[in-house]
């Protein structure tokens, strides 16, 4: 039975993704409500507005659905504002902040690129997705107002990182003691990676005609499902002893 690929469309790209799933053949369903996750096997979290999307999710209630998504171990690929909605922490936020997924390790700048004023394309190089899918060892990366990773814990696998722009502003974050330290100098930053289920890009792969990362998610869609009936097929196994332990019938006991 084919997957079935959720993409949630509160808002932002998920029409394109949508397309992008049907030009390689899968199945894409649009979720808005938290009970939509149930039907799905796998979720994209497109592009868009992070904090309008994140006050539509609040709005429908999704947040408790969706963590619980990522935790069951689903794969999860967020593109833009997804990537924000997925990291553990988030800086360069508006005032007040938003409500973030969670799940993972790394902590993200919303803005790090600046504004839609600044928004550019590049050529990213990214041998693993090339080694995994095929065709070249660059893709074209679209990046509109788009945020970056600054940091990624251990268990973190980087896919693909960009040099930064010049006309970048400075990057600044509000430390505890409510002093405004620089946090960023170096001259390259993280614009894809993956952590277990989680796949998250800072650029549009679906603004693109690489199908690469859609097919790299659908990947990961399958390595779930043969993990999942393999701990079923292993559990089942598991437990024959038992129940053919139950079902023997008792010996008559003999006595001399």
């Amino acid at each position: 039975m084919a997957a079935v690929v959720g993409v949630l469309a509160l808002q932002g790209s998920y029409n394109e993704h949508m397309a992008a799933l049907r030009r390689i053949g899968a199945k894409g369903v649009e979720v808005r409500k938290p009970e939509q996750l149930l039907g799905v096997d796998s979720l994209i979290i497109p592009g868009g507005e992070s904090t309008t999307m994140a006050k539509l999710a609040n709005y429908h209630n999704l947040f408790p659905a969706l963590r619980e998504f990522v935790s069951a171990g689903k794969p999860v690929w967020g593109t833009c504002a997804g990537l924000i909605f997925l990291a553990n922490k988030a800086v360069g936020q508006k005032t007040g902040g938003q409500e973030l997924v969670g799940g993972l390790d790394c902590t993200v700048h919303r803005n790090f690129f600046g504004s839609q004023l600044q928004s550019f394309e590049t050529e990213l190089s990214v041998p693993i997705l090339a080694e995994k899918e095929g065709g070249n060892h660059t893709c074209r990366g679209v990046f509109i107002r788009a945020p970056a990773i600054l940091e990624v814990g251990p268990d973190v696998e980087v896919l693909a990182d960009c040099p930064v722009p010049t006309c970048r502003p400075s990057i600044t974050t509000t430390s505890g003691e409510g002093v405004e330290d620089e946090v960023y100098s170096k001259d390259r930053v993280i614009v894809a990676v993956r952590q277990r289920n989680i796949l998250a890009t800072a650029f549009h792969p679906e603004l693109t005609s690489d199908s690469r990362w859609h097919r790299l998610f659908l990947d990961m869609d399958k390595e779930s499902q043969a993990k999942a009936l393999a701990a079923l097929s292993l559990s089942a196994s598991s437990s024959e002893p038992e129940v053919m332990l139950k079902n023997k019938p008792l010996d008559i006991p003999i006595f001399e």
